[in-house]
C-alpha cells in the first residue's frame, strides 16, 4: 500500500516535468505570434480609411490664408488637390511636416500636372501656426478654420488626417494619421490611373 502511494507520488511529480517543456514552447509560439503581429500594424492607427466623402464631392470651404489671401476650395478644379488637417501642437503632425515638404516639392517638380497642397488649421492658434511654418518650412497655402467647421464638415476625428480630391472636386482619399510623402505620391498616382481610365 505504501510502496503504491510512493508510485503515484513520483508520477504526479514527474508529471509537470514533462509538461514544462510544452507550456515553454507554446508561451514562446504565442509570444512570437504577438511580436509579429505588432510588428506589422502601422504606428498610431496610420492607414487609408473610410469616410461619408468618398465618392462624393468635397465639401464647400470658403475661407482665408493665413496671409489673408480669400480661398474657395471649388475653385481648385480641374487639379488634384491633397488637403492636410494640421495642429501645431500635435506630435504626429510635427514628425510628419518633413514629408509634406518633400512631398510638395515633388509635385511642383510636375509643373501643372503635380497635385496642389493645402494645410487647413484645426483647432489652433494661427499664430502659432505662422511661427511653425516660420521656423519649418513649407510654403504651400495655410487655410484658416476659425470655428473649426471646416474639419466638422469633413469629419477630422483626430489630426493629422490627409484627403485627395480629384479635379472633378470629388473625395478619393482619406488617410488617417501620419503620413509620408512616398505613400501621398503613391495614393496621388493611383487615383490619377483610375481617374485617367475611367
Amino acid at each position: 500500500m505504501l510502496a503504491a502511494e510512493a508510485d503515484q507520488g513520483i508520477a504526479a511529480v514527474s508529471r509537470p516535468k514533462r509538461l514544462a517543456p510544452y507550456i515553454a514552447l507554446v508561451v514562446a509560439v504565442v509570444m512570437a505570434l504577438l511580436f509579429w503581429v505588432l510588428a506589422g500594424s502601422k504606428p498610431g492607427g496610420t492607414e487609408r480609411t473610410t469616410s461619408h466623402l468618398l465618392g462624393k464631392a468635397a465639401p464647400t470651404v470658403r475661407s482665408t490664408t493665413l496671409d489673408g489671401q480669400p480661398f474657395d476650395l471649388s475653385r481648385r478644379k480641374g487639379s488634384w488637390v491633397v488637403i492636410n488637417f494640421f495642429d501645431s501642437t500635435c506630435i504626429p503632425c510635427r514628425a510628419e511636416h518633413p514629408e509634406l515638404i518633400k512631398f510638395a516639392e515633388q509635385q511642383r517638380s510636375f509643373g501643372a500636372e503635380g497635385a496642389e497642397l493645402y494645410t487647413f488649421i484645426n483647432r489652433d492658434n494661427q499664430a502659432a501656426v505662422r511661427r511653425w511654418f516660420a521656423d519649418n518650412g513649407g510654403d504651400w497655402p495655410v487655410i484658416t478654420d476659425d470655428d473649426g467647421h471646416i474639419g466638422v464638415t469633413f469629419g477630422v476625428a483626430k489630426v493629422p488626417e490627409t484627403f485627395i480630391v480629384d479635379p472633378d472636386g470629388v473625395v478619393r482619399v482619406r488617410w488617417a494619421g501620419q503620413v509620408d510623402a512616398i505613400t501621398l505620391s503613391q495614393l496621388v498616382q493611383q487615383q490619377r490611373d483610375l481617374y485617367e481610365a475611367s
